[in-house]
């Protein structure tokens, strides 16, 4: 097996990271990245097959041991009740009961309020440049999620200064301050929910928060710490995603000229589709093995972990022609940016929808849009987003 020395936070792989996953590809079908002490899978092929394979999974096995850290008690507290690091039989009664009240019902009905939230925030840009992040690809999200929770709007700021320092937690550029940010993040976090799932308690409303509450799969529910956590969770990784996602497909097109056509609306599934594979907002997700094997030319022992690199797989010239192309047009294959088998994104239709909207609702008002500075992406690896994307009208 090959051997690859490459720093996540060095700033030419934190601007453009897809020549080392070229590399990397190249390299075999799993390499040992040195600089995280695993090894990782950067082909199409292998990615897909290893988010399925359930010889693999994201709880840590039950005899190794963890370092857990009394400074970081209120931030795993969190952990321990996510969905995100569950297994079965765990995982398929925490995601049975959010299924039953995060229906496709529940998201569908939501798109004439989402467009209107889009027409409001394009109405309240300024004249002259204007950084697009806070102003559109943020709020869009994050004010999706508050209503959908039944939290004031008011508070987004708040949960989104939370959010921003808990996911800090799984970035390369991790340190002792952010494990205390993330801490106190947490324990505020938690104390907000609390308060508000026991005023749902006892006054049901018509929101997220109230049907997870009611949601009860073989006579058993979510416990309130699992409400929470589910809560957070939709919170950090949907507006996450929504937000890269969303930037990163209007720099893209803004860099290369927008076409109309792919705001059209039998094309607009397909862009976002293109968008999400070409430049996804999460480039990494790891799995522990749960069993000695042997597997793509490698020995795996119980409790390895292996990296696979969601982003490097949608590039993969085995499977996509001229990858490093955008093409909304291509025919359509799979891509990982939103996981796959038991862990496939549960927001996944949510985001999609978000960015269905948002994107040709952007487009259509602001038609003369256009970059005033050179986006830079921020040193947050393994998420791939930018500290600002100004642009004019």
């Amino acid at each position: 097996m090959q051997r690859l020395v490459q720093s996540p936070t060095d700033p030419a792989f934190v601007q453009d990271p897809y020549p080392v996953y070229d590399r990397a590809r190249a390299m075999g079908p799993l390499v040992f990245w040195e600089d995280y002490g695993m090894v990782a899978a950067f082909g199409q092929p292998q990615v897909h097959a290893l988010l399925r394979d359930r010889r693999f999974g994201r709880e840590r096995p039950a005899e190794m041991p963890e370092d857990r850290p009394a400074h970081l008690a209120p931030w795993l507290a969190v952990e321990d009740t996510s969905l995100l690091d569950a297994e079965p039989p765990r995982h398929t009664r925490l995601r049975g009961l959010v299924l039953r009240a995060f229906t496709s019902r529940r998201i569908t009905a939501m798109a004439s309020d989402i467009t209107q939230l889009c027409h409001d925030l394009v109405d309240r840009f300024p004249e002259g440049p204007f950084d697009l992040l806070p102003a559109y690809c943020t709020a869009v999200p994050v004010t999706v999620i508050c209503r959908l929770l039944g939290v004031p709007e008011a508070d987004a700021d708040r949960l989104l200064d939370w959010s921003h320092r808990m996911v800090a937690m799984y970035q390369a550029s991790r340190t002792r301050a952010t494990e205390d940010s993330a801490a106190a993040a947490s324990a505020a976090f938690t104390a907000y929910l609390r308060d508000y799932i026991d005023d749902r308690r006892k006054t049901p409303s018509d929101d997220l928060i109230s049907s997870l509450i009611a949601a009860e799969e073989d006579g058993t529910k979510l416990s309130t710490d699992e409400l929470i956590g589910t809560c957070i969770l939709l919170l950090n990784a949907g507006h996450e995603a929504t937000v890269h996602g969303l930037a990163n497909g209007v720099k893209t097109m803004l860099r290369l000229g927008l076409d109309p056509a792919w705001m059209a609306p039998d094309t607009i599934a397909a862009t976002v589709e293109e968008i999400l594979r070409y430049d996804p907002p999460l480039h990494m997700f790891t799995r522990y093995a749960y069993e000695d094997m042997e597997l793509l030319g490698h020995a795996f022992r119980r409790g390895d972990e292996v990296a696979l690199m969601l982003a490097a797989a949608n590039r993969d010239p085995s499977v996509w022609p001229n990858p490093e192309v955008f093409d909304p047009s291509r025919a359509q294959t799979t891509h990982t940016s939103l996981g796959g088998g038991l862990h496939f994104c549960v927001g996944a239709p949510l985001a999609r929808l978000e960015m269905q909207i948002a994107l040709p609702v952007l487009f259509d008002r602001c038609p003369g849009l256009h970059l005033t500075e050179t986006p830079d992406f921020a040193d947050t690896y393994h998420f791939h987003g930018l500290t600002r994307l100004v642009v004019a009208r």
